[in-house]
């Protein structure tokens, strides 16, 4: 009974702090950046296509159409839109074709353009399907996984980032949300154990170390997040919150180490775990070292799971500079290379440190003489 308990109570706190989470995120007041001329995005179906002037996708043709709206508040009608078949907005419209428009009205007369493609319905069934996989091969600890990821989602959404709109630093705020994240997700797939509290302690302590890294590294190398190429996007939010600019950079890359980093402590702090279970009479500096064994093994293969991630996000970057056939100075010291440089030996050396911090915590821990 007291086990059951103990267990309700723990989903009844994470309930809680996801409430107290979404009850800030609905207190910060935007500012508007657009204008307000009313437009809606709505669903819509091409009923007619007027011309047939598309090509291939991407190829900056258009067309006129007529859809049906099938969402909002102009439900049911048909309107005349126009159709840029581009390469990020459009689509290549046929009878039937499933679409988002934009829709604003003037004098009582609707205009519209498509948007883009509807792909609602299958984001919704490769989510769907992802958390199937999730429930049939984890079972209990798949169900307590999709909890933690639903709130870290959240907490992203609806504490990270207002957090940095209304002023926070965002390296304090990052820190505040890595804490949550940590401790939540640990606490649903392993309780509150020896085990769980060590891995805890020594991911928070592996993240502040890659963003104490990355902070370094800026400084000396001249590098700020004033050197993103969303930049002019970012100055317009900046001048209309209390956003800190210069700092998002650095506070997104302990964002995006964190989950390897958690990775590599939970498994060091169970291995270490397992151990002292089988050889209950294991000194201190044994475990440590059986510690750091066990990380070596793991180093490699996170090393190349953080790094790779980096690498396929910065893909477009560097097919540009081969095929440009750009020299070594000139690629070295562009801001869009140094950047992720950084985030990559920066996350890499914290999932490398979080090894001897859990591996020292897991060992205190685990070693105390009972009173």
């Amino acid at each position: 009974m007291r086990r059951i308990i103990s267990k309700t109570g723990k989903y009844i706190c994470i309930v809680l702090m996801l409430i107290l989470v979404i009850f800030f995120s609905n207190s910060i007041k935007r500012t508007p950046l657009l204008a307000e001329d009313k437009t809606e995005y709505v669903k819509a179906v091409v009923t007619k296509v007027n011309n047939l002037q598309a090509g291939e996708s991407g190829s900056d043709s258009s067309q006129e159409v007529t859809l049906l709206i099938k969402s909002g508040r102009y439900r049911g009608q048909k309107v005349d839109a126009y159709s840029l078949n581009g390469y990020l907005y459009g689509a290549d419209c046929k009878v039937g074709t499933k679409v988002i428009a934009n829709i604003s009205e003037y004098g009582g007369q609707l205009t519209a353009n498509v948007y883009n493609y509807d792909r609602e319905f299958e984001i919704g069934v490769l989510v769907c399907a992802f958390l199937a996989v999730m429930w049939l091969v984890g079972g209990k600890k798949g169900i307590n996984s999709l909890l933690a990821l639903i709130f870290t989602f959240v907490v992203i959404i609806m504490l990270y980032i207002p957090m940095m709109y209304i002023g926070v630093s965002p390296f304090v705020a990052a820190i505040i949300t890595v804490i949550l994240i940590t401790v939540v997700t640990h606490i649903l797939l392993a309780d509150l154990q020896p085990k769980s509290i060590a891995a805890m302690l020594g991911s928070i302590a592996g993240v502040v170390v890659a963003g104490v890294i990355a902070l370094i590294f800026g400084k000396t190398s001249h590098i700020t997040g004033m050197n993103v190429n969303e930049i002019e996007t970012l100055v317009y939010v900046g001048q209309n919150s209390k956003l800190d600019i210069g700092g998002m950079l650095f506070s997104g890359i302990l964002i995006s180490s964190l989950g390897a980093v958690m990775d590599v402590a939970m498994s060091v702090a169970s291995s270490l775990n397992e151990i002292k279970q089988k050889v209950p009479d294991i000194d201190k500096k044994e475990m440590f070292k059986s510690g750091i064994t066990i990380g070596r093994d793991m180093i490699g293969t996170m090393s190349n799971t953080l790094i790779l991630a980096y690498v396929g996000g910065s893909i477009n970057l560097m097919m540009i500079i081969y095929a440009y056939a750009y020299q070594m100075h000139q690629v070295l010291n562009m801001y869009s290379v140094g950047i992720e440089i950084m985030k990559g030996i920066a996350g890499t050396m914290g999932i490398i440190l979080t090894v001897p911090f859990t591996s020292l915590i897991a060992t205190a821990m685990l070693c105390r003489k009972k009173k």
